[in-house]
């Protein structure tokens, strides 16, 4: 199992949505609200790391509000 933690800069009006969004990516285990530079951390868990590409670029990174990952 591989696990990683996506830091998520998002539009301010859209955190809340897209909390709720990034809990729906299959492959997003966890999603927490956070303070300081990091609007939201998402937590991925996959079996491979090849996998973990697939959920960052395709389902994480192509939300509507997302500004950018880490």
């Amino acid at each position: 199992m591989v696990s990683a933690f996506v830091l998520v800069q998002a539009e301010p009006a859209r955190i809340a949505e897209l909390a709720e969004a990034l809990a729906d990516v299959e492959g997003v285990a966890e999603v927490y609200s956070t303070a300081g530079e990091a609007d939201i951390v998402a937590v991925v868990r996959v079996r491979a790391h090849e996998e973990l590409a697939e959920v960052v670029t395709r389902g994480v990174n192509c939300l509507p509000g997302i500004v950018g990952t880490r």
